[in-house]
């Protein structure tokens, strides 16, 4: 019989749009695998709500292989070891697997490599990262022009169906139990509503790409209403490989401009990952060195203005919202994250790590390279971001983007207020007793901000 291929899974999740299951399964017999690897990343290991998700995951992957004829084999401990080991127990000498580009797993993939013959594959992103690079042959910094450099090769290839069939091998290796890895919350299980908002796997992620038609002909303006949710929510299924991005792009059709504008999100997608491939630190070193004298705030005070926000008890009603969405459903609003992450970064001055990494521990879509550029961008550090000197007025944003009924929804202490008073309670004089005056007044945070600033500016 012939050989099999091992399967490598990792952030791709799926079996419509693999070209690494394709491969393998063109060559003959097939062993998926997922190993849990929290040693090659380290500090970077996957966060809390990230490993609810996966749990999830891993078991849609399992039955949508099983009904396929093959099954998925779990492990744990660190990729290239066990990678080998189970060379060594099946008589693999070949991987399959798609490229990934954060840098714990560049490495993995040369360690890989040197032992098995690693065969890689693009699929996560539009085009594969570091291909697309400015006349000079260099990788773009700014968004602009690589978001003009990727629509000249778009659209992408047309995504590719799914097996009908996966053979398998003679005799299956031993697989560990889904269950003893621990993935899921228990004492306390602060997930408990992270199952009305989601259904992590393939199938899930299909069923939210089919209400992207209904999204898009509003989606340039509704994307930025909070209480209108006029979002995709495809980011996690992204994340996790459930759906290709070129599947997304097929889907997201039409000439609107909510849909372009869409587009242009799913392109930020691929600079981001860019950007991280070019500069692997991105996600702990600023884009912009001056930054690195910034005076951020610490000590205790700093810690519990960190703890107040972290707790969406700041006194701002859009800022608490959004942090209160992000524990009790592991995702936050688009325009909310840029609130919340301004107010963090200038309001309280407090090092925009901080965030990145509170972040990357609650959210189900943290992803590395959106992660470390978004926060990057709010901070202004960025290669390409917004400027310090632009702060958002967080109570100005909730009344502009209409936000009333998403602080309703998320900070019952509020939910009795009506009209413009739920934006700025404490300004209209009408502030529940049940909830925290503001940690610092906008003025007061906004020049403490400027002053740091104007120490560090070129």
């Amino acid at each position: 019989m012939t050989a099999p291929s091992i399967l490598w899974f990792r952030r791709d999740l799926r079996l419509s749009d693999q070209a690494a299951l394709c491969a393998a399964v063109a060559e003959g017999p097939v062993i998926p695998v997922y190993i849990l690897d929290d040693e090659t990343p380290r500090h970077r290991a996957m966060g809390g709500a990230s490993r609810w998700w996966l749990h999830h995951s891993l078991t849609a992957l399992d039955e949508a292989l099983r009904g396929k004829g093959s099954r998925l084999i779990l492990r744990r401990g660190e990729s290239v070891a066990e990678l080998a080991k189970l060379a060594a127990e099946t008589g693999a000498v070949r991987v399959h697997g798609l490229r990934h580009y954060e840098p714990w797993w560049r490495n993995a993939e040369r360690k890989v490599a040197g032992a098995l013959d690693l065969i890689g594959h693009d699929g996560n992103y539009l085009l594969p990262p570091g291909s697309v690079t400015s006349g000079s042959g260099q990788p773009y910094r700014i968004y602009t022009p690589f978001s003009r450099a990727v629509l000249l090769q778009m659209p992408p290839s047309d995504p590719l169906p799914a097996p009908v069939t996966i053979a398998g091998p003679a005799h299956w290796p031993q697989s560990d139990a889904l269950a003893d890895w621990g993935l899921l919350p228990t004492k306390p299980d602060w997930a408990q509503g992270f199952g009305a908002e989601w259904t992590p796997g393939e199938a899930g992620a299909l069923e939210r790409l089919g209400d992207l038609a209904d999204i898009l002909p509003d989606y340039g303006e509704a994307r930025d209403r909070p209480s209108v949710e006029g979002t995709s929510r495809l980011s996690p299924h992204l994340h996790f490989g459930e759906v290709s991005p070129a599947t997304v792009w097929q889907a997201a059709t039409g000439r609107s401009q909510g849909a372009e504008t869409f587009r242009k999100e799913v392109i930020w997608r691929d600079y981001a990952q860019n950007i991280i491939t070019a500069f692997p630190d991105y996600g702990r070193r600023n884009g912009h060195e001056r930054f690195d004298a910034l005076a951020w705030r610490d000590g205790k005070a700093a810690q519990a203005d960190l703890c107040a926000w972290r707790q969406g008890l700041t006194g701002y009603p859009i800022v608490d919202a959004g942090m209160r969405q992000l524990w009790a459903t592991g995702w936050m609003h688009n325009r909310v994250r840029m609130i919340v992450a301004s107010f963090l970064i200038k309001h309280l001055l407090i090092d925009w790590r901080e965030g990145e990494q509170w972040f990357w521990d609650t959210l189900v879509d943290a992803d590395y390279g959106n992660n470390s550029v978004n926060w990057q961008w709010s901070a202004g550090t960025g290669l390409d971001a917004n400027m310090f000197g632009r702060i958002m007025a967080p109570l100005v944003q909730s009344e502009k983007f209409d936000a009333g009924d998403y602080i309703r929804q998320w900070v019952p202490e509020l939910a009795g207020l009506a009209g413009r008073q739920v934006h700025d309670p404490d300004g209209a004089g009408c502030r529940p007793r049940a909830y925290p005056p503001p940690v610092i007044g906008h003025r007061e945070g906004r020049e403490r901000a400027l002053v740091a600033y104007a120490k560090v500016k070129g």
